[in-house]
């Protein structure tokens, strides 16, 4: 009867490597899902890198083309050029004994007046956090939780918003 009762509950050897190559091929199968999320993965934080790359490199084209633009306006600008500009369209240099000077009312020579804010280059190297992301977990539950006031009649809704 002990041996009827154990061979009934024994499975045959087919079942037992075919239980086997299911295990082995459920761990491949793993291996495959886990290899497959890495790649995807590394293959998104390359492809932003390079993104970030050509961003950058549109940047220093940019700031390229402005410094050669500033440099043009300043040649442009020098003393020589605007004297020989100004010769070109028939204005003479005077003599300031000569020149006919205007008195303005209210026209203080003195004050500094801004008409536009100075241009600015540069780029922030470190990111801008907000603080809410600052807050470390524990410090948002004493925070949340152990800071508020409760009551017995007080009813959950209104303690937890």
């Amino acid at each position: 009867m002990k041996t009827n009762l154990i061979q009934a509950y024994k499975q045959a050897p087919w079942r037992i490597q075919l239980q086997w190559i299911g295990l082995f091929l459920l761990g491949l199968v793993l291996i495959a899902a886990i290899t497959g999320v890495y790649l995807n993965i590394s293959a998104q934080a390359a492809t932003s890198g390079r993104m970030i790359q050509f961003i950058a490199r549109d940047i220093d084209d940019i700031n390229n083309e402005i410094a050669e633009l500033t440099t043009g306006l300043a040649r442009a600008r020098s003393a020589e050029n605007m004297l020989k500009r100004s010769e070109e369209l028939g204005f003479d240099i005077i003599n300031p004994a000569e020149a006919v000077y205007l008195e303005i009312p209210g026209y203080n020579p003195e004050d500094y007046v801004v008409l536009a804010p100075p241009r600015v280059s540069f780029i922030s190297e470190s990111p801008i956090i907000r603080s809410a992301y600052k807050v470390s977990l524990w410090e948002w539950f004493k925070e949340r939780i152990w800071q508020l006031p409760i009551s017995v009649d007080q009813p959950l809704e209104e303690i937890i918003p």
